[in-house]
Formats: structure tokens, C-alpha cells, sequence
């Protein structure tokens, strides 16, 4: 779920460890994110702010971010407004999702002042703001304009107002009175949909929550189950109390299962009977829960982010290729008459005496079987003139056939290159993979010089490792330089090698430690082979495989190329038994 009231209540509560402490760093890794170093309670804490719209939220971190060399400018912004600034308070303003750190900080004058930075976590709408204590805007990490948005102005200078939820209430604190009356009013409602859109901070899985421990079903509407609403004020009650004013957290993030592999489905910062029926981890804070939960997921959407880019730019390339492809055919026909010129200039030469000068042909009898044979020509050309321009047309148009051989071969090569890096965009998970495909395309003249920025913490990327069922070590490689070194380096003589035949994608190496390789294992891993290539969602695709001695990479040939004998197929369909990664 997003971050709702409760799970927003836990991060403030955790916040306040912070109060009275000192702003030492603040760094802006990414367009949307923003981390806050402060120095309290006698150690350094971290804390990570991110409007990232798929993703937004506040948590303490332990993650290493790098920190450009070139702030963004919010981030310079901050420094010089927050740098040594003091914590003085962390609230929840109604229990929504936007939270509030008061700052005192010094001003130009050396004076301190009252700063708010306020994270405001609602979906696209999410925003980090910086105000001044008169409530004005001094800049936000997401500048909105009245083009952006006429109801609500976000930008220096203007006072800040807060994100407007028609016909919300805060549920702090909480009242009978006023709680009774909602559901009288909104009797065939659905009484979970009454909850959540009559409160600020109540998810749809929260007022669901509230409904089953009261005994209702979500679905019930209000005017049913009348007999029910003290116990459902009861429950929102409590619910609210604990949080709200007991700091009284169960974080736990809730897992479903994907072919034998865990996958986080949800977080909540209360203990849900609402997912009762799924596997949960439990977590001694909110961050914690927070940081594991979109360790994966704010990873993937940032390499989806990069990869995204990247995947136009080698569609561009490919599109290119393509385009030459055409043209150089369109070029081939035209010029598929050229030993006709050359003929024509030898009939001319053959029959030059016969020729009458201004005509515009000539009748001749065929060297090879005596039929008859014409000859146009140029009225405006000699005899001989007419036989030197075809001659020069011919030679023309064999350099011409002869250099377009050269280009059609090199384009070729181009695009089953492109083809393979974007398979391998397919496969990405990580963002420096990304960077390592984009250095493989400028390392071919492709693209331009990356940027030479990089991340000190970025890791160079590794295969993926799987374990066949009877024990043996398949590894797949991601891009090309992966494959090339997989292949070239790692593999030895011995090992199985496997690739989808005539289709872009991985490859994949079977350590086989000399012993032969049992048909399970080779089944597997002829299913990595094709999941990982451009035919992952095809059926029966064909996959070769072939001791790793009886591949060979051509001198200069692109990344990731190589010929390979002695090989043989099997034709598998992606995703059946396949193992799971390590």
C-alpha cells in the first residue's frame, strides 16, 4: 500500500530521535530525492526524502547514495538555508501523509529563523517544500505552476498552502459524535469506501482492516449493518489511539510467491488480518520495514527509469539500420542491370562502323545465339562517346556494387548487435547496468561519451547464478560484455555453452566440472537460455548448446559475438522449470 496515516505516525515518531539535533550533510542524489545527515543523540542518522511519485516517502537510512559533484540547485537551496540548523520538532499535521520538520537555522545575518520542510507524500502529487516562518515558499524539489496547476501554486515566493482533500477529516482526535453522523448520512455507502474517503490518512486496506476486526465485511454498506458502527468506532478508535498517541507500531511487510521466490507484496505499520492468509517479516521500526520494502522496488524503478532511455536510443539505432537496410536494397535494384551497360558498350564497340552517327539505336545480333539485339543509344553522342559512357556507367555501378557489399555486410552486423543489447536491456535489474551497456555503445561509436560522473559506491555487475536440480552452476550473462566474459574468460574448455539459435540473448555456461551433464540440468538450462533471449515469450524455441572448446570469437567482431560447431538443440518453452536465482 502507500504510506498511509499509520505507517506516516510511525516515521514521525521514529523523527523525533532527532530533535535537538544538528544538521551536518545534505546531498541530492537523485531529481527526487534528497538525504538529510543529522547529528544527534551523540551519532550520525540519516535521513532519506523522496518525492518519487511511484515511490514517495521518509525514512531513516542506511544506504550509501553518491553525492554529484554539481549539487541540483533545490539541494544548494537547502544547504544554505539548513546547514547547521537545529531539530526543533517533527509533527503529522491531521494525521495526513505530509510531514513537517521544524528547523532553526541561521540567516544571512547570522540571526536564527524559523524553516519548515515539509514532505508532502501523495502519489504524483508528492513534493519536498521549503518554507519560511511566515509560511512562504522559499523553493520546492518540484516547482508547480498555475500552468501545472491552477488550485494550488507551488512555487518561491508564494504562500504555501496545504494539499486540499475535499470532504476529509482529521481522525485526530477521533469523534463519536461526528463519526456516527458520517455513516448516517452515507447509508448505502459501502462502509470500508465511507471510512477512507471521510479521513485524512485512511487507506483503503486500513478501513478495510477497521471493518473486519469490527466484524463487517468491507463490502457491507452502512445502512446494513447498523448494529455494528460502535464496534467499527471502536476499532478506528484504537487503531488511531495506538499510533496517534501510544507510538504503538507492528511493522511488517507482507510476502506472496512467485514461481518458489518470495516477493514483498505490502507493508503496514499495524498488524493486518487482512493479509492474516500471507507469509510476513516483522521489523523493529518503520524505517526498517520501509527501506527493505523499496530496496527492490525503488531500484527497479530507477533502472527501469535509465533503462527506459536507453531502450529508445537502441530502438533508434535499430530503426536506422532498418532504414539503411531499405535503402541499400531500394540501391541493389536499381543498379541490378549493370553488366547490361557494359555489354551494350562492347555490342557499340563491336559495330562501330555500321553505326550511323545521330541514331538512336542500333540492331545487332547476339554474340552467344544469333537473335537479334538492340542497342539504345544517345542521338546527341558519337558512336564512340555513346560506348564510353556506357562503360563509365558500368564501372560505376560495380564500385557501387562492391562498396554496398562492404555497407550491407557492416549494417548487418550493426543491427544483430543492436538486437542483442536490446535483449539485454530486457534483462536489466540493476542501474548500473545500464551505465555498462551504455559504455559498451559508446565503447562501439554508437552513442556519444557518457556522462564521467559515477556513483564510488556503483558495483560492476555480475551473471545471474541459478542451481540446476541435480547441483550444477548455470550462470547467464546480462549484457554483452557479460556474455564475452562468460564466455571467453570464466568458462572452461569443458563447460556447456548455450545460446537461443539465431535470436539475440544471453548466454549461458553450465559448470560441469568435467562430469556429463544430466538431461534435467540441460533442459534447464537451455530454459534460461531462451527466458533470457528476444524469444523469452515464444513456445518451442530452438536453443543449441555445445561443449564451451567449440566456441570461437572472429577477430573484431562486436561484443557478445561468437561461432560455434559441434552443437545440438532442443527446443524448449521459457519459464517451465526453471530454477530460481541464488
Amino acid at each position: 500500500m502507500p504510506l498511509d496515516g499509520v505507517a506516516v505516525a510511525g516515521i514521525v515518531s521514529e523523527c523525533h530521535k532527532l530533535i535537538d539535533g544538528r544538521i551536518d550533510k545534505i546531498i541530492q542524489p537523485e531529481d527526487d530525492e534528497i538525504i538529510i545527515t543529522v547529528r544527534a543523540g551523540g551519532e550520525n542518522r540519516k535521513l532519506l526524502l523522496t518525492s518519487n511519485p511511484s515511490h514517495p516517502r521518509v525514512h531513516f537510512t542506511s544506504c550509501v547514495k553518491h553525492n554529484p559533484e554539481q549539487a541540483p540547485m533545490f539541494c544548494m537551496v537547502l544547504r544554505k538555508h539548513l546547514s547547521g540548523g537545529k531539530i526543533i520538532d517533527v509533527t503529522q499535521p491531521g494525521f495526513d501523509r505530509i510531514i513537517e520538520i521544524i528547523i532553526s537555522s541561521p540567516n544571512e545575518m547570522g540571526d536564527r529563523s524559523i524553516k519548515k520542510l515539509i514532505i508532502e507524500i501523495m502519489g504524483k502529487h508528492s513534493n519536498i517544500i521549503l518554507i519560511n516562518g511566515d509560511d512562504v515558499v522559499v523553493d520546492s524539489i518540484k516547482r508547480v505552476s498555475h500552468n501545472v496547476s491552477s488550485v494550488r501554486e507551488v512555487l518561491p515566493g508564494k504562500n504555501y498552502v496545504r494539499p486540499l482533500q475535499t470532504g476529509k477529516i482529521s481522525p485526530v482526535p477521533l469523534d463519536r459524535e461526528c463519526f456516527f453522523n458520517i455513516l448516517k448520512e452515507k447509508a448505502g455507502l459501502l462502509v470500508q469506501k465511507t471510512i477512507y474517503q471521510s479521513y485524512y490518512g485512511i487507506s483503503p486496506v486500513m478501513a478495510s482492516e477497521i471493518c473486519i476486526r469490527a466484524g463487517a465485511a468491507p463490502e457491507d454498506n452502512t445502512g446494513s449493518i447498523s448494529g455494528l458502527h460502535e464496534k467499527i468506532f471502536e476499532n478506528f478508535f484504537s487503531l488511531i489511539s495506538n499510533s496517534a498517541e501510544h507510538n504503538n507500531f507492528t511493522s511488517r511487510i507482507y510476502y506472496t510467491e512467485d514461481r518458489g521466490k518470495k516477493i514483498p507484496y505490502d507493508f503496514s505499520a499495524e498488524a493486518l488480518s487482512v493479509y492474516s492468509h500471507m507469509e510476513h517479516e516483522s521489523f523493529d521500526t518503520v524505517s526498517e520495514m520501509l527501506e527493505k520494502f523499496y530496496s527492490v522496488k525503488d531500484t527497479a524503478y530507477r533502472a527501469g527509469q535509465k533503462t527506459s532511455e536507453m531502450k529508445k536510443t537502441v530502438s533508434m539505432l535499430i530503426d536506422r539500420c532498418i532504414k539503411k537496410r531499405g535503402l541499400y536494397e531500394q540501391t541493389l535494384t536499381e543498379i541490378e542491370n549493370r553488366d547490361l551497360y557494359r555489354i551494350y558498350g562492347e555490342y557499340i564497340t563491336a559495330y562501330i562502323y555500321e553505326i550511323k552517327k545521330g541514331s538512336d539505336f542500333f540492331n545487332a545480333k547476339n554474340f552467344t545465339d544469333g537473335s537479334d539485339f538492340t542497342v539504345p543509344l544517345d542521338s546527341g553522342l558519337t558512336p564512340v562517346e555513346n560506348a564510353q559512357a556506357y562503360f563509365k556507367k558500368y564501372s560505376k555501378e560495380k564500385r557501387t556494387f562492391a562498396a554496398l557489399q562492404n555497407q550491407i555486410s557492416q549494417n548487418e552486423a550493426d543491427y544483430e548487435y543492436l538486437e542483442s543489447v536490446s535483449a539485454s536491456l530486457l534483462t536489466v535489474t540493476e542501474e548500473n547496468e545500464v551505465s555498462e551497456i551504455r559504455t559498451e555503445l559508446y565503447g562501439q561509436g554508437y552513442i556519444k561519451k557518457p556522462n564521467s560522473k559515477k556513483n564510488r559506491t556503483e558495483k560492476i555487475s555480475k551473471p545471474l547464478h541459478f542451481v540446476s536440480t541435480n547441483g550444477f552452476d548455470i550462470y547467464v550473462g546480462k549484457n554483452n560484455s557479460q556474455n564475452d566474459i562468460l564466455t571467453m574468460r570464466t568458462a572452461n574448455g569443458s563447460d556447456m555453452w548455450f545460446h537461443a539459435k539465431n535470436i539475440p540473448g544471453s548466454h549461458v555456461i553450465v559448470k560441469t566440472n568435467g562430469a556429463d551433464l544430466p538431461a534435467a540440468t540441460v533442459y534447464e538450462a537451455a530454459n534460461l537460455a531462451a527466458y533470457y533471449s528476444k524469444a523469452s515469450g515464444g513456445s518451442r524455441v530452438p536453443v543449441d548448446y555445445t561443449l564451451k572448446k567449440h566456441v570461437k570469437k572472429p577477430n573484431g567482431a562486436k561484443p557478445g559475438y561468437v561461432i560455434y560447431e559441434k552443437n545440438q538443440t532442443v527446443y524448449v518453452t521459457p519459464e517451465q522449470t526453471r530454477p530460481s536465482p541464488n
